[in-house]
């Protein structure tokens, strides 16, 4: 992904869309990627008025997402048998991704706080999380 992508697709399309709805206390997270931090994406979060959380150069694994995209990789290598073509790849990781159970997602969301908390106290390098 580039910055341009990244910026078309996820903020503009996405991002800005969820934080009209949100309203003046939306706060963005996204992770120190490179197409996350090049100017052009600065600029457009700037423009659109989107407060970005200031996140640790260490801490890939405090993101929620991460997990998530852990789950459903497991889920996938679970499969007998596996997908064995990139149009049954993508069939399984639709079928997967709907059956990921919402308590589940939930969960990871709801430990923000306590992931927040773990991250300052290792000064921004790795967590239990």
């Amino acid at each position: 992904m580039t910055g341009h992508i990244y910026r078309d697709v996820i903020l503009e399309q996405h991002v800005r869309l969820f934080r009209g709805a949100m309203g003046a206390e939306f706060l963005f997270m996204d992770d120190n990627a490179r197409p996350h931090r090049v100017n052009i994406v600065d600029e457009c979060l700037q423009s659109e008025d989107i407060t970005r959380m200031d996140w640790p150069a260490y801490s890939p694994d405090l993101n929620p997402i991460e997990h998530v995209w852990d789950m459903l990789g497991r889920r996938i290598a679970a499969r007998q048998p596996p997908p064995t073509s990139l149009p049954e790849l993508r069939r399984a990781l639709l079928d997967e991704w709907c059956n990921i159970p919402q308590d589940q997602i939930d969960n990871l969301i709801l430990s923000m706080p306590r992931r927040c908390k773990a991250c300052i106290a290792s000064s921004g390098r790795h967590t239990p999380y």
